[in-house]
This record gives structure tokens, sequence and C-alpha cells, in this order.
């Protein structure tokens, strides 16, 4: 009988260390998961700062009077760093449906760069501005 008994004691310490392992994956698992969204929350909100240099100047260029400066460099800190906007502006040449040319369009690009974890990142959005005179 003290065999029995012995042995069903064994038992019982190999089943709370199986229970007290798994528990403990599972507190990693659960650990790495929230870095994972902390680490997305903070990726979006940089690209949503990016998104808005680039809205806020093209909204600024759109505004101003007279032809946009042909090359531009700004850097801007967001708090998760240095953005260097740079801007550059070309005349283009289009012509309208009777094949006649359209002068005072210039054709804007924005790009916006930055480094994340030590890579280098980059947003450009191009949009035209008509000037007349």
């Amino acid at each position: 009988m003290r065999r029995d008994s012995g042995s069903g004691r064994g038992f019982a310490l190999y089943e709370v260390l199986i229970g007290v392992t798994i528990f403990v994956i599972g507190i990693l698992a659960l650990g790495r998961a929230a870095e994972n969204c902390l680490t997305a929350t903070a990726v979006a909100e940089e690209d949503d700062r990016v998104r808005l240099i680039l809205a806020n100047r093209m909204a600024e260029i759109q505004t101003a009077p007279g032809v946009p400066d042909t090359v531009k460099e700004t850097k801007i800190d967001t708090g998760f760093g240095i953005v260097v906007l740079t801007q550059k502006a070309t005349p283009t040449e289009l012509k309208d449906s009777k094949d006649v040319e359209v002068t005072g369009i210039t054709t804007v690009t924005l790009t916006a760069a930055w480094t994340r974890s030590g890579v280098q990142q980059r947003r450009t959005l191009d949009f035209y501005v008509y000037r007349t005179g």
C-alpha cells in the first residue's frame, strides 16, 4: 500500500509542475501580444503624424499665392524623431482636349523621410498646383 500512495504523490507533483509551466508559457505569450499591440499603436501614430505633415504642407502650398518653391527642405520634430520634408516643384506641360498647351500648372512632389528602428521610411505625395499670370 505504501508504494501506491508514494507514486500518487509524485504524480501530483508532476501535474503541478506541468500546470505551472503551461501558465508561465501563457503569461509570456500574453506579454508578447501586449508588446506587439503597443508597437503597432506607436507605428500607427507615427504614420498619422507624417500624413498630417504632408497634408498640412500641401494645403500651405495650394493656398499660398505665386509659384511654389522649386526645391525646399524642412526638418520637423514629431516627437518620434526628425522627419525630413523635401519639396520639389516642376513646371508641367499638359494639353487640353483640343491639343492646346495649358500653362501655369506645376507638379509638386512632397517626400517625408524618417527612420524607424534603424530602417529608413519614406512617404511621397504628388499633386498639381495651377497659377495664372
